[in-house]
């Protein structure tokens, strides 16, 4: 399943979200310009495990916390993490606040790179990419609107179709993946598994659930209707 878009109105204008699609889509253009040079960039400010546990020999490795989160590996890489967070980055911006939503989308991709490093403290592959964050922001998300409709694209037989689906449903399954893959590549070499961090994308993703739940603790998600039904 592929979600293209939800139906929950957003008071607030993005306008956090839409600076971190930016910032990603500058960061990646930039990217193209290096040439031969791109691993090396990769290696200085993507998040290498082993140079952050090593930080007397790599002294600026704890800044790539923050920098490896707004590099990207390909153009599939970028548009499925832009997708994501333009479907669910305004409607849980609109929960937190603009400030508010800034620190946590940090924090959570703090949180993910951190759990990458646990799993795999010596591994020399750089981690590049806003899915960490973003996972933070799809759990943000299904705590708070939990029967939200997803419209996700669904394989068929001769075409693909479009369903209109919970997002407790969609956004639960891709975590279950999430977690699935990432305990089949424990003990696993990163280059051997795709090149996909798991564990970043299961900690972002835990660091959102609890945050999702202090939200709807300190302030109930409002109701909406449209077309004759309610969902919060």
């Amino acid at each position: 399943m592929l979600p293209i878009g939800d139906e929950l109105p957003s008071r607030r204008i993005p306008l956090v979200t839409w600076g971190i699609l930016g910032a990603n889509i500058f960061v990646f253009f930039v990217e193209l310009m290096m040439g031969p040079h791109l691993e090396r960039f990769f290696m200085t400010w993507g998040l290498v495990p082993y140079f952050f546990t090593n930080p007397d020999r790599y002294p600026w490795a704890p800044l790539t916390l923050f920098t490896s989160m707004f590099l990207h590996g390909g153009w599939s890489h970028l548009i499925g993490n832009m997708l994501y967070l333009w479907i669910f980055g305004d409607n849980v911006e609109d929960a937190l606040g603009h400030l508010g939503y800034l620190l946590f989308y940090l924090s959570a991709g703090v949180v993910a790179g951190l759990a990458q490093v646990f799993v795999a403290p010596d591994s020399r592959v750089p981690c590049v990419g806003a899915s960490g964050a973003i996972a933070g922001i799809l759990a943000v998300y299904l705590v708070l609107y939990p029967a939200s409709p997803v419209r996700v694209l669904v394989p068929g037989f001769y075409f693909m179709q479009i369903a209109r689906i919970p997002a407790l449903f969609v956004l639960g399954f891709w975590f279950i993946l999430q977690l699935f893959n990432g305990f089949l590549s424990l003990g696993v070499a990163t280059a051997a598994t795709g090149g996909i961090a798991w564990f970043a994308h299961i900690g972002g993703f835990l660091a959102g659930l609890v945050v999702g739940l202090l939200a709807r603790v300190r302030k109930p998600p409002r109701r909406y209707r449209r077309y004759d039904r309610e969902w919060w």
